[in-house]
């Protein structure tokens, strides 16, 4: 089994407007913003990330690069279209690859024993290893807040431009849908026709900030399998905070043959930690959290991880012993002792999402 990674959540453009070197070598010369860092290209690389959800992240009455007016449609358009323009410069100096869904198209389905080793792990092995040989990072566009997509006719260019999963708001809300600090505020007569324009472009919805209202409209709207790109068990954490997954949301992820990516944010974990000054959630909840949420969903094969590492905040908020890539085989020894076959860690550290995105993405 390789070190090799797939994660559905890493807000990389974001960090490059607020004006971290991505390219920079050694992350302790990394101190802007939020220090101390914890994702770079090259440390991303170095931990053996090989794909990923790089996301275009825009907030509704943000302060930062990132946000823009409430309603104010084209200034959300500058700001994501600014983090796209980032990819695009990345992609032409070989840093990364756009068009994820092509390069992960092979047969990575669960087949016969082969050898003592799952089909599914030979062929997720086999296909790691050629992107981690490319040398670049493969990267398909995650739009974090909608409201960068002026209208849902303009979705299909966002698309060709390689976006291929789309959460329709961030906490604050968006035009299309109301955020998971909007307890009761559902999806919008926009966001209606926006879930419409996604479903005929076959974009994945993302349900990790919608409010709660919003998911159950969503899901009442699409019957296509839909992903929490970065979300926990809510009821591990805090019953009323709709930032997290509901256990009967996470059942119906499930049976839509969906997948959630667990988030590494320490208080997103555990409750009982503090952000000031910042303590770390033991890994066991972190377990706790992942083998709920296999349960919920009726087997180990629809859950990934979905790190959101450096998604603003520092790497004093991770787990213990996670400070960045290179410590994520911490989780492969954990799985283990949780009685997780190599092949199901197989699936966790790169295969599911891999599945999921390869068979339900646009292009």
């Amino acid at each position: 089994m390789t070190n090799h990674w797939f994660d559905a959540h890493l807000d990389l453009a974001c960090l490059a407007v607020n004006k971290r070197d991505m390219t920079c070598a050694k992350l302790a010369d990394c101190d802007v913003p939020w220090p101390p860092a914890s994702v770079t290209l090259p440390s991303l690389r170095e931990g053996g990330v090989v794909a990923c959800l790089g996301t275009i992240f825009t907030e509704m009455k943000g302060d930062g690069p990132e946000g823009y007016p409430e309603g104010d449609a084209e200034a959300a358009y500058k700001r994501g279209r600014a983090q796209l323009e980032v990819y695009r410069d990345w992609q032409e100096r070989g840093f990364i690859t756009l068009g994820l869904r092509k390069a992960l198209r092979v047969d990575v389905g669960v087949g016969a024993m082969r050898g003592g080793m799952g089909v599914s792990e030979v062929v997720s092995d086999s296909l790691s290893n050629r992107l981690a040989n490319s040398g670049k990072l493969n990267l398909g566009i995650l739009v974090e807040c909608a409201d960068p997509i002026r209208t849902p006719d303009e979705l299909a260019w966002w698309v060709e431009a390689g976006v291929i999963a789309v959460g329709m708001s961030w906490g604050n809300g968006s035009r299309y849908s109301g955020g998971n600090a909007q307890p009761g505020v559902g999806i919008t007569d926009i966001g209606k026709d926006f879930i419409a324009a996604m479903d005929e472009q076959g974009v994945i919805h993302d349900l990790s900030h919608l409010s709660q209202r919003s998911t159950e409209d969503l899901l009442s709207l699409t019957d296509r399998p839909v992903m929490a790109s970065h979300s926990n068990v809510r009821a591990l954490v805090d019953p009323t905070n709709e930032r997290h997954l509901a256990d009967a949301t996470i059942t119906e992820i499930g049976d839509r043959g969906g997948m959630i990516g667990v988030n590494l944010v320490s208080n997103f974990i555990d409750p009982k930690v503090t952000q000031d000054p910042p303590t770390r959630a033991r890994l066991s909840k972190l377990f706790d959290h992942i083998d709920r949420i296999a349960e919920l969903m009726g087997g180990r094969d629809r859950v990934g991880l979905g790190s959101d590492m450096d998604g603003g905040f520092s790497a004093d908020w991770l787990p213990q012993g996670i400070d960045s890539p290179c410590d994520l085989t911490i989780l492969i020894d954990g799985l283990r002792e949780r009685g997780w076959s190599e092949n199901e860690i197989e699936g966790f550290r790169f295969g599911n999402w891999a599945r999921f995105i390869a068979k339900n993405a646009p292009g």
